[in-house]
């Protein structure tokens, strides 16, 4: 399907590809990308029963290279760039100096003196000109974001799916972890990371290789029922698992303790910047908080749906959608930190009408016997 409107939008490398699959393309930021290609409800339960993959190609990618290049990035981040070791990958925000939310990111250890980091596309340009602002002297900050195309296998098939593509032995990694192969394809990087709350893969692949790789992805994951997966299930996929998007979720004016992020926050590094003001934060206590929610009545409250408990004016829709596996409609909203209880309603404006809501634990969603937790 095509658009007249969408000759401004950039388009994936593979965009010929996700056509001849009969991709139904959307705007996607910047991006013009596969919203879906049979329908959002039968790809999200193709991932939570099998296997599928996207072209996630318009992220962007980093490389952080020097001596210094670990104390570099652990000023950058919230999280504690300590814990990371080659082969060891760690999610975390990004903060300016007032607590507000850069980006979110996740940077990958590939030895002591080479990072790499991985960025939303919608942030590739902000980023690089925020990290270069701290950038010390002899520390190297290269954006390779057009040079590397990103896959990502997820879904219960996907371990027994990338074995049998690369013949390695995946039991060297597990959860945020990674390992470099060197393959047909030229130097992967496998990561055992996703944005879909089920077990899944990420492939960092060259640009120039990665016609190449899809193909060979599709060839070995007819055993298992491989499709494509357009960013309509991307959504539904990670709202269920409460993964967070950046624009919508968290954004500038959002700190990672409204957020939710709270763990993600390495209070006993020396210093990070935005450590002062979420510390204030933490000791004032936040006035909202970002909740998870279910209607009890039918409709879809989408981003900017306005909340109110009693009456009274008490946050707003960050996402929303119905979810397939739980076949209800959910969401997340900030709102005041007084009525952020599991089990508190409210009611939510939907096209002029208050429905109403209930706020619930999160995730809504989560794996059976899964080893996940959260993004760490």
């Amino acid at each position: 399907m095509t658009d007249s409107n969408s000759s401004h939008l950039k388009k994936l490398p593979l965009h010929s590809e996700h056509e001849r699959f009969g991709g139904r393309f959307g705007a996607f930021g910047e991006w013009y990308v596969p919203l879906y290609y049979t329908s959002v409800i039968e790809e999200h339960e193709q991932v939570r029963n099998k296997v599928g993959v996207f072209d996630i190609s318009h992220m962007g990618e980093f490389y952080v290279r020097g001596k210094n290049a670990r104390a570099a990035i652990n000023q950058w981040i919230t999280n504690d760039a300590g814990k990371l070791f080659p082969g060891k990958a760690l999610y975390s925000p990004v903060c300016r100096e007032n607590g507000g939310i850069v980006d979110d990111v996740v940077v990958f250890e590939e030895d002591p003196e080479n990072f790499l980091v991985v960025v939303n596309a919608a942030n590739i340009d902000k980023d690089f000109a925020w990290f270069s602002t701290y950038l010390p002297k002899d520390v190297k900050l290269e954006n390779k974001s057009s040079d590397i195309a990103l896959f990502a296998v997820q879904g219960p098939e996907s371990r027994p799916l990338i074995a049998s593509l690369f013949d390695v032995d995946l039991s060297r990694i597990s959860y945020y972890h990674f390992m470099k192969i060197n393959s047909p394809f030229g130097e992967v990087v496998l990561s055992e990371t996703g944005y879909t709350g089920e077990e899944g893969f990420e492939l960092f692949c060259p640009i120039q290789n990665a016609g190449k790789l899809w193909h060979r992805l599709f060839e070995a994951g007819k055993n298992f029922d491989l499709k494509p997966i357009g960013f309509g299930a991307r959504d539904t996929l990670r709202l269920e698992s409460k993964f967070l998007l950046y624009g919508h979720d968290m954004n500038d004016e959002t700190n990672p303790l409204e957020a939710g992020l709270n763990w993600t926050v390495g209070w006993s590094k020396d210093d990070f910047i935005g450590k002062k003001s979420l510390e204030a934060e933490k000791s004032r206590g936040v006035k909202k908080k970002l909740i998870g929610f279910e209607l009890t009545e039918r409709g879809i409250a989408r981003e900017g749906c306005s909340i109110q408990v009693n009456g009274q004016a008490a946050g707003q829709v960050t996402s929303g959608t119905f979810s397939p596996t739980l076949k209800k409609s959910i969401g997340l909203a900030y709102v005041s930190t007084e009525f952020s209880q599991a089990g508190q309603p409210v009611e939510i404006e939907i096209r002029g009408k208050f429905q109403k809501a209930s706020i619930v634990k999160t995730p809504f969603y989560k794996r059976i016997k899964s080893t996940l937790s959260k993004k760490v």
